[in-house]
């Protein structure tokens, strides 16, 4: 009887599941994954993510910070999601001191490469949008 990793068996399900239901997404890369979600409006945002859903509760710049703060105390491995949570943050209002603090404050969680990584991602984020 052979033994079949489970991790590879569950990972084949469903690399053959997507590919099922949109034969393009066998070339797929995370990379692409962030052109499939473009920047959000504000407006769109806060009603998504922030007093929309909840009138009382927090706006949807905190919520991004918040976002933020956690993909960096990940290890900052989540790029493109730390690329779009920075755009969306940028387009919430969220000033590059307010983004920065935020990385800077989950070093002391993630450590520094963490933050550092994240710190390179957002800044590179933020210099394409100053240079369009």
């Amino acid at each position: 009887m052979t033994e079949q990793n489970p991790f590879e068996a569950m990972m084949k399900i469903g690399q053959d599941w997507a590919k099922a239901m949109n034969p393009a997404l066998e070339s797929f890369t995370p990379k692409g994954f962030e052109a499939l979600f473009p920047t959000m409006s504000k407006d769109m945002m806060e009603t998504f993510m922030g007093k929309g859903i909840s009138p009382d509760g927090l706006d949807a710049k905190t919520r991004l910070l918040l976002t933020l703060a956690a993909l960096t105390v990940l290890g900052g491995q989540a790029e493109a999601q730390i690329r779009m949570t920075v755009r969306h943050l940028v387009e919430a209002g969220a000033t590059k001191q307010e983004i920065a603090e935020t990385i800077a404050q989950m070093g002391m969680f993630g450590g520094v490469p963490a933050m550092t990584k994240t710190m390179e991602l957002a800044n590179e984020v933020m210099e394409k949008d100053e240079s369009a």
